[in-house]
């Protein structure tokens, strides 16, 4: 059975495995503990028993007015477990938090133009794309930003899609 929990400091040594993937961003552990310290309600695991790391989401909630929002910042499963909904259900805590608790008006998330199963996978979530930002992935590799609307926004605001590509650093950072 697969227990979702908190992401806690000693799983920092444990997830490695999971970020093997070539299109997980991996981070250096300074990265890691800012989110874990700033933002712990955005950042959990997924458990398998024997306690190996199934995969974890990773994400903060940032902005203000109508541009308050939450924010994956990573989302990854470990291939042996794929295909169970795992990223499913970790996306939909993030959004629960993101709605329920902090009131959000969007989560949004940037993943690779190239990357088709996980844009393919977003869109079956509720996730539009709402922008592509040019070399967004080391200079080299457009992004697409992509968006889903919160029940604060009523009137799906933010998920009405930019006509024009923008660059890096056109982008809102908190």
């Amino acid at each position: 059975m697969t227990t979702i929990r908190r992401f806690c400091c000693n799983d920092l040594l444990r997830f490695a495995s999971v970020n093997l993937d070539h299109l997980t961003e991996t981070f250096n552990m300074s990265f890691y503990m800012t989110y874990l310290a700033r933002w712990p309600d955005y950042f959990h695991v997924a458990q398998a028993p024997g306690n190996r790391i199934m995969g974890y989401i990773m994400g903060k909630v940032e902005g203000q007015g109508e541009s308050w929002h939450g924010h994956v910042t990573a989302v990854t499963v470990a291939p042996e477990y794929r295909r169970q909904q795992l990223a499913k259900k970790l996306m939909n805590l993030l959004e629960d938090i993101s709605d329920n608790i902090d009131k959000a008006y969007f989560v949004d998330l940037f993943v690779r133009a190239s990357n088709a199963p996980a844009i393919k996978m977003y869109e079956k979530l509720g996730y539009v794309i709402y922008r592509r930002v040019l070399r967004y992935y080391s200079g080299e590799e457009d992004g697409l930003d992509m968006r889903k609307a919160l029940s604060r926004d009523v009137e799906k605001k933010s998920i009405i899609p930019l006509k024009r590509p923008v660059t890096p650093d056109e982008l809102e950072y908190d």
